[in-house]
Formats: structure tokens, sequence, C-alpha cells
């Protein structure tokens, strides 16, 4: 086929780190992220001389810019997997250097329009997203998004991004026109009626609408509980969203990063459910990890779900325990 570039593009700078003519029909995502509030021309710096040995298709920088480095019709070498960057195009993104590797709006905003500009254009109709490993790298279920460390030792994308590729995905796919995911039995769907939510996040956005395309207005921080009046989506899921009821603005309600408190969350705890999504799955074990490290402070719900050995805290030992459970290892 006749692969094009980007539009959006505002610079470019070819690095010698390709493999000319990719070998596959672009059908993936992959989002990595720079480690560095970093520019566009500062990015093609990098990935420009060969002894580099990396690149990726685009780049987008901490203002919201965005640099090409490889073209479309060549794969990057950046996902420490071949097979992948020859289905994929990949993007890297401005972010801090510490845990979790935030991205800041205006780059945020200019990922969600270049990746809509990359499925448009590549006829990929449908972003999906999956917490699981296994079915990103053998692209099951229609899975097309995919991350460096599926591939490498590696935390890239970071956290932040990583906890929002499903967001990312549900915003895309909005963009495209393609119909949502089937919803989860256990989620609700009314869009009237007010309930509370723990905020699990450690800096959860504030809105001024529903969606990633309103402007931010402020953040929760504190791990705090919050009445919501209003909801968009179905909640739990990414591109759920809540309205505060204190008339701040709209939170995210995926579940992983707001916890649902109804009467039968607070009588029933089901060990290892740390997000409270009714099962255990790996993203509970990688909460625990968080709380295990000191990278997050639990919640009661998440203490009593979490701590597996009964010692009195979410240690290392619960997190294992917890993966294991998520792979069927141990009830």
């Amino acid at each position: 086929m006749a692969y094009t570039n980007s539009p959006l593009v505002n610079y470019t700078k070819i690095s010698q780190n390709r493999t000319k003519n990719r070998n596959h029909t672009i059908d993936t995502i992959t989002i990595h992220c720079v480690v560095g509030q970093t520019s566009v021309q500062t990015l093609g710096d990098v990935f420009y001389p060969s002894s580099r040995q990396a690149s990726s298709n685009y780049g987008v920088g901490y203002d919201g810019k965005i640099g090409m480095y490889v073209e479309e019709k060549d794969r990057s070498w950046c996902s420490s997997s071949a097979s992948n960057d020859h289905r994929a195009v990949t993007i890297e993104v401005a972010s801090d250097t510490t845990h979790p590797y935030a991205v800041n709006d205006k780059a945020y905003a200019a990922l969600l329009d270049l990746v809509t500009d990359i499925c448009k254009r590549n006829g990929i109709k449908k972003l999906v997203w999956s917490t699981d490993k296994n079915k990103r790298i053998n692209h099951l279920n229609g899975c097309n998004m995919t991350v460096h460390r599926d591939y490498a030792n590696k935390s890239c994308p970071g956290d932040y991004l990583y906890n929002r590729l499903g967001e990312i995905a549900a915003e895309v796919n909005k963009r495209l026109g393609a119909a949502a995911s089937s919803p989860n039995t256990n989620s609700d769907t009314s869009a009237t009626g007010s309930f509370l939510v723990k905020v699990i996040d450690n800096d959860l956005n504030i809105r001024k609408g529903a969606g990633t395309s309103y402007a931010v207005v402020g953040q929760i921080k504190d791990h705090g509980t919050y009445t919501i009046v209003e909801t968009k989506g179905t909640v739990g899921q990414a591109g759920s969203w809540g309205k505060l009821k204190s008339g701040k603005g709209w939170i995210s309600l995926n579940c992983c990063y707001v916890q649902r408190i109804t009467s039968q969350a607070t009588s029933s705890v089901i060990k290892g459910d740390l997000n409270g999504d009714g099962k255990v799955t790996a993203a509970d074990a990688r909460i625990a990890l968080q709380i295990a490290a000191g990278l997050q402070k639990p919640t009661a719900e998440q203490l009593k779900a979490g701590d597996i050995d009964g010692d009195g805290k979410i240690g290392a030992n619960d997190a294992r325990a917890i993966l294991r459970m998520a792979a069927g290892l141990k009830k």
C-alpha cells in the first residue's frame, strides 16, 4: 500500500536509525514516554546520529508540537521488538523524568490528535487496549495497542500514560465513530442519581466537561471521597465520567482512578480486588506494588482487600499473592 505521513507534523528530522520499507501493514499504535520534557527539535537531535541506535516514527513535544523522525513507510527502532515496530506507528511523548512520568495537557491533547489521524489514514477503524500483556503482544480479541514494557524490562510508557491507554482508546474511538466496547454487566450505566467514589489516583484531573478534550480546571491529590451527581458512559470503564457535587467539574470514573463506594462494597470485601471492579486482575497487582513501594497510600477498603498475609499492611508478599490470584494460581 502507499503510505502517507501525518499532516499534523511541525518539524521533521529523519533519523539514520530505521529500517527501510516496513514488512507489515500498519495496524498497531505503540506510545512511549521520553522521560524528559523535551521539544521535538531536541528529540530529533537525539534520534538522528547512528550511534544512538534508536528512533520513533513521531514525537510529541512538551508544547504540543509534533515531530517526525521516521516516515510511516519505514520501521522505527523503538520498542525492542522488530516485529512490533514493523506493524506499529511508534510515538514518543514528552514526559516528566520521574515516576509516574506524567505528560502535560498540551502534549496529551496533541497525542490524541495524532493517534486519531494515524488511525484514519491507515484504516484502523477502532483502537482496542487490554491490560493483559498476552492479548497485546499476540493481538488477541482485536487488541492493537502495545507498550515498550511488553518487550523489554522497562517502565515505558510510565504509569501515567499506561493507566490512560484505555481512556486514549475511548477518546480516539469516539472521534473515529467506532462503536463502544460491550459494557461490563457489573457496571452502572445510569446517568442520574448520586453516589460516592474514592479517588485512588495520585493526580486525578478535574475537567470542565465530560471528556479529555475539555480543559483541566483542577486536580484531586488527597485520595478523598467525593459525591458524583451525574454520569456519562459506563461507570468503571474507560471513557466514563462523573460530575462532582461541588460543581468544580468532571472526573474520570475509570476503575483505574476511582473506586465506587456502595453498601455492598463496605460489607463484603473481595480479597485482592484493590480497584473495586469486582474481580482480581493484574491491575490490582500493580496497585499493590505501588502501595508496597510507598508510591500510593491505601484506602481502608484497599487495605482490607490487599492484606493477604494478615500482617496489617500491603507489602511485596501481598502483591505477589495478588498477581498469582490474577493468573489463577491462587484463590
